[in-house]
C-alpha cells in the first residue's frame, strides 16, 4: 500500500468518531470474514501484551501457533505500540 493511500485510509478512520460511524466504515470496507480476522488478530495482540504464552493463546482461541507467532513478530517489530 502506498503511503498516500494509507494516509487517506487513516484520515477516514479518524473521521469515524463514533462507534456507529466506525462500524459502518468497517462494514463498507471489509467482508464479515475480514472483520472477524481483524478481531482475532486484535485478541492475539492483547493477550500477547498481557504476557500469555503463545501456545496458551492458540489453545484459547482455537487457532494455530503460527498465527500467534505472526502477531508476536509484529510486536517485536514495534507495531501495536498503542494497543
Amino acid at each position: 500500500m502506498q503511503s498516500e493511500d494509507l494516509w487517506l485510509l487513516v484520515q477516514e478512520f479518524l473521521k469515524a468518531n463514533s462507534k456507529e460511524k466506525l462500524e459502518n466504515l468497517l462494514k463498507g470496507l471489509l467482508t464479515p470474514s475480514e472483520i472477524q480476522e481483524l478481531a482475532e488478530r486484535f485478541r492475539i495482540v492483547r493477550l500477547l501484551k498481557k504476557g500469555v504464552a503463545q501456545h496458551e493463546i492458540a489453545k484459547r482461541l482455537n487457532i494455530g501457533v503460527a498465527t500467534v507467532t505472526r502477531g508476536s513478530k509484529e510486536l517485536k517489530q514495534g507495531n501495536f505500540k498503542y494497543v
